[in-house]
């Protein structure tokens, strides 16, 4: 595939419209600048460009494999994770003391928006390897952290996160995995897993499973979850690599699409030498996972909003070269050449429609990368704040951007007419791998849920009242504008609608 993003979109919502800069003059980030954070974001476009989108549809067609218990991803994923690993990508984000860069969320934002729209399969394994650590991390006893931190931010390992099971899906809480205690305070975990995104590969020679499970005296219930850290092979006290920890794969999914990431059934202590390390204390699992899940379901949103923007890129450059009719001002003129289909309204309206889509997407996801980043680098109740706003914004990241990342794609496929439902064209890759960002990570209705029966009353319902107010002030800043009035005008008759109808009975029941 021949990736496309619209970078000047990305640097200016970044730059100047965001105005980053404000963030990097926090002495958190006072390693960078303007100049090196461009430098960063045009340095990972060419190896999206160059690398992951020039695997990505080989890595489709081919697929992750199982065999004989042993999983594999598609060949020249390798090459890629070992460029990716080795630039410190994964730990773009993470701090210089575990061998990160340490950049703003913001610019992560934008990066990683780049890896995802050109190879969302390889991408997850990234995401995922990030996210445990940055657990790790926060929640780790000093041991763990020396043992796990280092080796996963750099790639060296990779990360999962292991929560549903047959039985339990969406209801977490109805997990039977089993974590029993040992004399030395390692646990034994036994029991199965499904749907794991990454659960095993031949990219590293271990993988990091970040496990839901009961202890045997934990109430019934979320509230009775604990996590324990897994190797897929067991680490020795120097760091070294051990035997393996009796966590077997007993199958990979078949899928719609991100074909290139193994989705694996994990069986865990099959043989009852499965042992795991308690991360955080016994019964907090479902707190620390959230923190995980919250960052992953904003990232799941991003990868809505990156495959809409590279099937808006592929479609436009479609439209610009494909010849199709006459014009529509000569159509009863039999001479008049084929023009491009660009020309013609139905395709210009459906080309329009994904392009601002797409820059929505990617405005809310930078903005709520930004409230991240000042949440960092405040104090008190300003942080607490800003906190809040990520806490409100994450479901709709998720959810909104999930669901218009797939209608983007529909959109783009159609403006190839019948070529875009053929493998020619990455249209229909760009579609099947879209989907699933409505699925995991919580279904989009249960993001719904979530922001209904907790966001929305979340510390009395002060956050959303403080953003809706943003919002207002931002039409009475523009309503008299000549060029802007009138999406101004149209962003106050939703404000009113809100206020009329769901807002205001919640703000009468609470």
């Amino acid at each position: 595939m021949d990736y496309k993003v619209d970078m000047r979109d990305v640097k200016f919502q970044l730059f100047e419209w965001l105005g980053v800069e404000k963030i990097l003059a926090a002495e958190r980030f006072a390693d960078w600048d303007a100049e090196n954070v461009g430098m960063v974001i045009d340095e990972a476009l060419k190896i999206a460009r160059e690398q992951m989108a020039a695997c990505n549809e080989e890595g489709d067609r081919i697929g992750a494999q199982w065999n004989d218990g042993a999983v594999s991803v598609p060949a020249p994923f390798k090459p890629v994770w070992d460029t990716v690993r080795e630039g410190g990508w994964i730990g773009l984000l993470a701090s210089p003391q575990f061998g990160g860069m340490g950049l703003p969320e913001s610019v992560g934002t934008a990066v990683n928006e780049f890896f995802s729209g050109s190879n969302p399969s390889l991408s997850l394994t990234l995401m995922l390897t990030r996210g445990a650590g940055a657990i790790i991390e926060h929640f780790g006893t000093d041991e763990q952290k020396a043992l796990f931190i280092e080796k996963l931010y750099s790639g060296e390992w990779a990360g999962t996160m292991c929560l549903t099971e047959a039985q339990a899906g969406s209801d977490v809480g109805a997990s039977k995995t089993k974590a029993v205690k040992k004399p030395d305070g390692r646990y034994m975990i036994s029991g199965e897993k499904i749907f794991i995104t990454g659960g095993d590969h031949n990219l590293t020679d271990n993988i990091i499973h970040l496990v839901l499970a009961r202890t045997p005296d934990a109430p019934v219930g979320t509230k009775g979850q604990s996590l324990f850290i897994v190797p897929k092979v067991r680490v020795n006290a120097d760091g070294s690599l051990g035997e393996p920890n009796d966590v077997y794969t007993n199958n990979i999914e078949e899928k719609m699409g991100i074909h290139g990431s193994p989705t694996c059934t994990l069986v865990f202590g099959q043989n009852d030498g499965c042992e795991g390390f308690l991360l955080g204390q016994e019964l907090e699992g479902m707190k620390i996972m959230f923190h995980l899940m919250n960052a992953a379901r904003i990232e799941v949103g991003l990868q809505g909003s990156a495959a809409a923007g590279a099937a808006h890129q592929q479609a436009l450059a479609y439209a610009h070269e494909r010849l199709q009719s006459r014009h529509w001002k000569e159509l009863k003129n039999p001479e008049a050449p084929q023009v491009p289909i660009v020309e013609h309204p139905d395709v210009r309206r459906a080309l329009l429609s994904a392009k601002a889509y797409t820059e929505a997407m990617r405005a809310l996801l930078l903005k709520t990368s930004y409230y991240t980043d000042m949440s960092h680098i405040t104090k008190g109740e300003e942080a607490e704040r800003y906190h809040s706003y990520v806490e409100m914004l994450t479901p709709i990241c998720k959810a909104w951007c999930s669901e218009w990342g797939v209608q983007v794609t529909h959109w783009c496929l159609q403006v190839h007419g019948g070529y875009g439902y053929t493998t020619d064209y990455p249209a229909e890759q760009l579609m099947r791998d879209a989907e699933i960002a409505t699925i995991y990570e919580g279904t989009n209705g249960i993001q719904a849920l979530d922001f209904v029966a907790r966001k929305l009353t979340l510390k009395g319902g002060k956050p959303v009242r403080d953003l809706l107010g943003r919002a207002e002030a931002t039409f009475k800043k523009l309503k008299d504008d000549r060029e802007l009035m009138e999406p101004a005008w149209m962003l106050a008759a939703g404000l009113k609608q809100i206020e009329t109808n769901p807002w205001q009975q919640l703000q009468e029941r609470y």
